[in-house]
C-alpha cells in the first residue's frame, strides 16, 4: 500500500505564521478586482500615451473629452482591454458628473490610486515578531500602567503597591523607585493609574486615597513630589494627559472615577507652571505645592479651567482620553447604556454636551485613529467595535475572539488594529478590508485570573503586555520590501543532493521544494506532505534515491523524488511529537527528539506502508529529551539532550560505553542516577565511564539556567583518523549560550570550547566533509566561518578557551537560521542556510552570497571564477568582537579562503562589447533559454587576451618564435655511427637479408609471443584430440564400428578450433 503525493502546486494557505487568518469571501473577491482595474495594469509607457489623447494638433492647451471620446481614442491609443473597462474608469473619473473628462482629472484620480494602492499594501502586510520577552520586575502587585518617557527614551512601570521599575532604551532595568504619599500609611497605599506629562517632563500619580500627585523629573531628589492635588470627589482609576506639539502651554489631563464621573484639568500655561504657587513661597524652596480640587472648580488658579460630566450613571469610568481634533472626551464602561461617552468641549458650556453609544454588555477599552476618524471599542461581547464619532451606529464589527475583548490599540502608519482578549489571544486586523490578517496564542503566560494593560510605541514598533506583575514584549522585526522569499513560510531544513545535484527544501506549511544548485532554478514542489502539520526536520538516505520527512504530527515518511510515498513510520504512536533528527544507519533509522529513549526503525520490517518502531535495546539512559545524535562508524553512536548530557553506545549491542556532561553538578547527578539505575536493572557494560575530569568554564548554577548547556548539533571529525593515538578531538557539540565544545569520545574529555555567537540564546553548526570548517549560525540570522584544521589535534592539560581562526561573519537572513548544509561544486566549498524569514541562501566559505533559491535571475556556478585569496584585518570585521577571541592581534590577518586561486585582476573595457541581453525583454528570455545549453567557445572581440582568466590563469602564455632552419637529426648526419650497413653502396645493390638461423639467438618462446587467450585455446585443442584419440583406442578393442563413427566427430571438433586458432593468429 502507498499513497502518491501531487507534484503541482496547491495552494490552501489560510494558515499564518503564527495563527489563522479570517476571511471574507466577498471581501477578498472585491480586493482582487481592484488589483485587476485598468489603472493598477498601466505602466509609464501607457500614461504618456494617454497624456497624448488630451493634446490636439496645434493646439498647447489639454482638451477635455466626453464618455465616448474618451472611450475611442483611449482605444486607440493603447489598443487592448475592452471598451467596457475604459468606460467604467471613465465613470470612475468623472465623480462630479459633468459628462467630460480632462487631464487634470485622470492624474488627479491616479495619484490617489497610487496613494490608496499603498495604504492598501501596507494594510494587508502582516507583522513579523521576535520571539517574546519576558522582562524581569521588582513589582509584587499587578502593574496598573506603562508610560515612555520620550526625552530620555525610558519606560516606567507602576505596580498597585507603589513600586516603580524604570528601564532604559535597551530595555535594561535601571532604578526601582518607591513612590508614596504622606496621606497613607505604606500598607495602606493603592496606585489607581499613572500619565507621563512629557512636555514638563513630569509624572502624575493617581492614588485610591483621592489624591494626584504631580512628581518632578528635573529635581535633585530622587523622586520629588511637587504638586498634589487633593480633596477629589471620587476615587479615580483612569488618567489621560494631552499637549499641544506646537504650543507646550496648551494641555489637558482628564481623568475617570468610580462613579461615572469624567473630569479634565485644561493648562493655559503648562511651561511655566502648571497651578499657582502660594504667595509665601520662594522658587528656590523645594517644598511639596498642596492644591485642593475645589480651588480648581471655583476657577481659583488661572492658569489652569476644569469641565466635567456625568454622562456614565455611576458606573466605573474605565479609560478616559481627550481627542484634540475631535475637541471631545472619550469615556467606557461596562454598562449596558452610556457605554462609550463623547464628551465635547466648548467654552461657557458646563457641564459638557455628551453623545452617547451603547453596547451590550458593555467596554473594557478603547483607542482612536486620528486619521481615520475611527474609535475601536473592546467589548465584553467578544467582539470589536468600530465607530465613526459623528454616527450612531457602528461602522465595522471585527469578529473572531472567543473571550473579552480587554485591550484595543491602533498601528497608525499600517492601518491596522491590536485586540487582546480574555483566553489570551492577541489578534491583528486589517482595518481597509476588516479582516483579521494574523493570530497569536500560546505565547504569552498561564494564569487564570489576571489584570491586563495593552500598550503599543509605534515609534519603535514594540507591543507590552501585562499579567498582574508580569511584563512581557513583542518587538517587530524590521521590514525589508526587497527579501526575496524562497518559501511561503518559514524553512525548517535545507539538504543537499549529490547524486542529483540538487537541494531539498522544507517548510512549517508541510512542503517540500526541489531546486537545482548550479542555477537556483525551482525544479518540483510537493504540497501537503503531512497535511496541514508542520515538517521539523529531513534526511537522505545512504543512496540519495529516497528522502525522509518529519512532521509534528509524530510521523516520518519516506519519499522518492517523483513524489511517491513508501512508508509512513509511526514514531509518535499515533501521538504528536517534536521531532528534532532522522539518523539514517546501515540496518535502522533512529528518531529523536521529543523523549528520553531512541525511537527506532529496522530496515528489514520495512514491510508494510505504516510501520511501527522496534525496541531499543539500551532503554533511556537520558535524563531529558533527546535533540541530536551523530554515529561513527563501525559502532559508535552519540546522543546529545536538552540538559546538556552526552551519551556514547555501541550501535551493535545498544548498550551504553560512556556518558559525559560539561556541567561539574549535572555530571555527578547522572552518575548517581545511573549507579541507582543499574542496582535496579543491573546490566553488563565494558569499559563503562560516566564523569569527565574536566569541566566547562561557562558554568551556570542558576535554576534559571539550567538548559543553557542544550545540545543542538553534534558532529564526528571522521576526517581525523589518529583521534585515539593523539589524543584529539573526535566530536564537536554546540547548542546553548552560543558555546562550541570539542569533545574527545574515547577519553571522555573534554578538550576546548569557546564561545562562538556572543549573548546567543542557541546556536546550529555544521562540518564540511573534510573537517577543515566549522560553520555556525545563531537566531540572529548571522553565520560564522571557522578554520578547525589545526584546532585540537591533540590532547592538552587544561580546557582550552582559544577561539579557532575566523574566516568570515556575515548576516545573509533577518530570522534564525534553522539548518546549515555543505557541498562542493567546481572545487569550491559552498554552504547552504535555511531560515525562518522563509529564504535559502547559497553562499561560499568567504561570506559572498551567490544566490537565494527563489529569485527571478538564476545564477551559473560553473561560470563564477573561485574568489581569490585575500587578507581581511580582524579589526574590520563588521560583527561584534568576540570575548574569548584575545589571543588574536589587531595586526594579525585572516586567510579567507584555502580552496581559492589568485587571479591577476584585469581591467577590460566592457563597453566594447554590445551587451543587450539584460536591457530587453526579448534578450532576457533568449538568455533564460540560452544558460540551458552548453556555452559555446567564442573569440576575443576586444583584441590580444592578455591574461587568461580560468583553469590555466596560472600558466604564461606567449607567442611561438618563428622556425627559419631546422636542423637535421645526427643520425641523419651520420648513418654510419648508427647503423653497420653502408647506405650509399647499398643504393645501387640490394640489400640480402640474413636468415632466420643466422639471426637466432636465443631459444623461441612462443608464450612471451602469443597471447594468453591463443595460448588457451591451443591447449583445447591438445587435450581435446588426445581425449578422443585415446577414447577411440580404446573403443577399438570393443567394436570397430565404433571408430568409423567418432572418427569424424573428432575431426569436424578439432577442425572447428584450428579455425578459431587461425583466426586469432591472423588477428
Amino acid at each position: 500500500m502507498s499513497a502518491q503525493l501531487p507534484v503541482e502546486t496547491i495552494n490552501t494557505g489560510d494558515e499564518l505564521e503564527f495563527g489563522t487568518l479570517d476571511l471574507n469571501y466577498d471581501k477578498m473577491e472585491t480586493s482582487k478586482k481592484v488589483v485587476n482595474q485598468l489603472e493598477n495594469r498601466l505602466s509609464v509607457k501607457d500614461i504618456m500615451k494617454i497624456q497624448k489623447v488630451f493634446m490636439q494638433p496645434n493646439v498647447e492647451e489639454f482638451v477635455p473629452l466626453n464618455r465616448k471620446s474618451f472611450i475611442d481614442n483611449m482605444f486607440t491609443a493603447l489598443g487592448y482591454d475592452i471598451e467596457e473597462e475604459y468606460g467604467d474608469l471613465f465613470d470612475r473619473i468623472d465623480v462630479a458628473r459633468d459628462g467630460f473628462v480632462d487631464w487634470n482629472k485622470v492624474t488627479t484620480f491616479m495619484l490617489l490610486e497610487l496613494y490608496e494602492n499603498e495604504d492598501r499594501t501596507k494594510s494587508s502586510l502582516v507583522p513579523q515578531w521576535k520571539e517574546i520577552k519576558f522582562l524581569p520586575t521588582h513589582h509584587k502587585e499587578p502593574i496598573q500602567s506603562i508610560a515612555y518617557l520620550k526625552n530620555s527614551h525610558r519606560y516606567l512601570s507602576l505596580s498597585k503597591e507603589g513600586w516603580m521599575n524604570v528601564w532604559g532604551e535597551n530595555l535594561k532595568l535601571q532604578q526601582t523607585l518607591r513612590v508614596t504619599t504622606d496621606s497613607v500609611r505604606l500598607r495602606d497605599l493603592w496606585v489607581t493609574s499613572m500619565v507621563s506629562l512629557t512636555n514638563v517632563n513630569k509624572v502624575a500619580v493617581a492614588f485610591t486615597s483621592k489624591e494626584i500627585c504631580f512628581y518632578d523629573l528635573n529635581s535633585k531628589d530622587e523622586f520629588f513630589c511637587q504638586y498634589k492635588l487633593h480633596g477629589i470627589y471620587n476615587t479615580l482609576i483612569s488618567m489621560h494627559y494631552w499637549f499641544n506639539a506646537d504650543d507646550g502651554n496648551q494641555a489637558v489631563l482628564t481623568f475617570g472615577d468610580v462613579c461615572g464621573e469624567v473630569n479634565a484639568i485644561c493648562f493655559t500655561t503648562a511651561l511655566i507652571s502648571l497651578f499657582e504657587r502660594p504667595t509665601n513661597s520662594t522658587d528656590e524652596q523645594e517644598a511639596t505645592v498642596t492644591i485642593t480640587w475645589q480651588e480648581l472648580f471655583e476657577g481659583n488658579h488661572k492658569c489652569c479651567f476644569t469641565l466635567q460630566h456625568k454622562g456614565h450613571n455611576k458606573e466605573w469610568v474605565r479609560q478616559v482620553s481627550y481627542c484634540s481634533n475631535l475637541e471631545a472626551f472619550i469615556s467606557c464602561a461596562t454598562s449596558n447604556l452610556n457605554t462609550l461617552v463623547l464628551g465635547w468641549k466648548e467654552k461657557g458650556t458646563t457641564p459638557m454636551k455628551t453623545t452617547s453609544f451603547h453596547v451590550n454588555e458593555g467596554v473594557n477599552a478603547f483607542d482612536y485613529h486620528p486619521g481615520l476618524n475611527l474609535i475601536a471599542s473592546a467589548a465584553v461581547n467578544h467582539r470589536v467595535y468600530l465607530w465613526n464619532p459623528y454616527m450612531s451606529k457602528p461602522t465595522g464589527i471585527l469578529r473572531g475572539h472567543l473571550a473579552s475583548v480587554i485591550g484595543v490599540q491602533f498601528n497608525s502608519t499600517r492601518r491596522q488594529l491590536f485586540s487582546f482578549s480574555k483566553d489570551k489571544v492577541l489578534r491583528i486586523w486589517d482595518l481597509q478590508n476588516q479582516l483579521c490578517i494574523q493570530r497569536l496564542a500560546g505565547i504569552f503566560p498561564k494564569c487564570l485570573e489576571f489584570q491586563t494593560i495593552l500598550y503599543f510605541n509605534e515609534t519603535n514598533g514594540q507591543l507590552f503586555t501585562t499579567f498582574n506583575n508580569q511584563l512581557t514584549l513583542l518587538e517587530m522585526k524590521q521590514e525589508n520590501s526587497e527579501c526575496v522569499k524562497s518559501h511561503e513560510k518559514s524553512v525548517t531544513c535545507v539538504l543537499y543532493n549529490s547524486l542529483f545535484k540538487q537541494v531539498i527544501s522544507s517548510d512549517i506549511g508541510s512542503t517540500v521544494i526541489v531546486w537545482m544548485i548550479e542555477t537556483g532554478q525551482k525544479v518540483k514542489q510537493f504540497t501537503g506532505c503531512h497535511g496541514n502539520s508542520e515538517i521539523t526536520t529531513m534526511a537522505l538516505d545512504a543512496s540519495e534515491t529516497k528522502f525522509f520527512t518529519a512532521s509534528v504530527d509524530g510521523t516520518v515518511k519516506i519519499w522518492d523524488f517523483n513524489g511517491h510515498c513508501h512508508h509512513k513510520l509511526n514514531a509518535g504512536r499515533d501521538q504528536a511529537a517534536d521531532i528534532s533528527q532522522i539518523l539514517i544507519l546501515r540496518r535502522s533509522i533512529l528518531v529523536l527528539g521529543w523523549e528520553r529513549i531512541i525511537t527506532v526503525f529496522r530496515t528489514d520490517t520495512l514491510t508494510e506502508f505504516v510501520v511501527q518502531p522496534s525496541e531499543w535495546k539500551g532503554k533511556a539512559q537520558h535524563q531529558n529529551d533527546i535533540l541530536c545524535a551523530a554515529f561513527l562508524p563501525p559502532q559508535t553512536l552519540v546522543t546529545g539532550s536538552y540538559d546538556g548530557e552526552i551519551v556514547v553506545w555501541n550501535n551493535n549491542s545498544e548498550k551504553v560505553s560512556s556518558r559525559f556532561h560539561p556541567c561539574l553538578k549535572r555530571a555527578l547527578k547522572s552518575e548517581s542516577d545511573n549507579q541507582r539505575h543499574e542496582l535496579e536493572e543491573p546490566q553488563a557494560l565494558d569499559n563503562f565511564s560516566t564523569v569527565t575530569n574536566r569541566y566547562s568554564l561557562f558554568n551556570a548554577d542558576n535554576k534559571d539556567d539550567e538548559f543553557n548547556y542544550i545540545v543542538s548539533r553534534l558532529f564526528f571529525l571522521e576526517g581525523r583518523k589518529n583521534a585515539s593515538s593523539t589524543g584529539g578531538a573526535n566530536l564537536i557539540a554546540c547548542g546553548g549560550c552560543g558555546i562550541v565544545r570539542f569533545w574527545n569520545t574515547f577519553k571522555s574529555l573534554l578538550l576546548a570550547e569557546f564561545e562562538a555567537h556572543v549573548n546567543a540564546a542557541s546556536i546550529i553548526m555544521t562540518v564540511d566533509k573534510k573537517n577543515d570548517y566549522l560553520i555556525t549560525g545563531d537566531m540572529n540570522g548571522r553565520i560564522k566561518v571557522w578554520n578547525i584544521q589545526e584546532y585540537c589535534l591533540c590532547s592538552s592539560d587544561k580546557v582550552i578557551s582559544e577561539v579557532p581562526p575566523m574566516v568570515v561573519a556575515t548576516q545573509p537572513h533577518n530570522d534564525c537560521i534553522s539548518h546549515l548544509e555543505t557541498c562542493v561544486q567546481d572545487g569550491r566549498l559552498l554552504i547552504l542556510s535555511a531560515s525562518a524569514d522563509c529564504s535559502i541562501v547559497l553562499s561560499d566559505v568567504t561570506g559572498s552570497v551567490i544566490g537565494v533559491f527563489g529569485q527571478d535571475e538564476h545564477w551559473r556556478i560553473g561560470e563564477c571564477s573561485p574568489p581569490s585569496v585575500t587578507k581581511i584585518p580582524v579589526k574590520t570585521l563588521k560583527f561584534e568582537k568576540i570575548m574569548a577571541q584575545k589571543h588574536v592581534s589587531r595586526e594579525e590577518h585572516l586567510v579567507v579562503s584555502k580552496h581559492s586561486i589568485p587571479v591577476a585582476e584585469e581591467e577590460i573595457d566592457h563597453e566594447s562589447r554590445l551587451n543587450i541581453w539584460k536591457s530587453t525583454i526579448l534578450g532576457n528570455i533568449f538568455r533564460e533559454n540560452r544558460i540551458q545549453k552548453k556555452p559555446r567557445p567564442r573569440l576575443s572581440a576586444w583584441g590580444k587576451l592578455r591574461s587568461p582568466i580560468g583553469t590555466f590563469s596560472c600558466l604564461q602564455m606567449e607567442d611561438l618564435e618563428k622556425i627559419t632552419d631546422i636542423p637535421k637529426p645526427d643520425f641523419l648526419q651520420n648513418p654510419n655511427e648508427y647503423f653497420d650497413v653502408n647506405l650509399e653502396a647499398a643504393d645501387n645493390e640490394k640489400l640480402m637479408f640474413p636468415t632466420f638461423s643466422d639471426t637466432l639467438k636465443v631459444a623461441f618462446d612462443e608464450k612471451s609471443l602469443f597471447p594468453e587467450e591463443i595460448l588457451g585455446c591451443e591447449h583445447k585443442v591438445k587435450l581435446l584430440d588426445e581425449q578422443n584419440l585415446n577414447g577411440g583406442k580404446a573403443a577399438l578393442k570393443k567394436n570397430t564400428s565404433c571408430v568409423k563413427l567418432r572418427s569424424p566427430q573428432r575431426t569436424i571438433a578439432g577442425i572447428k578450433l584450428r579455425k578459431q586458432l587461425d583466426n586469432s593468429i591472423q588477428k
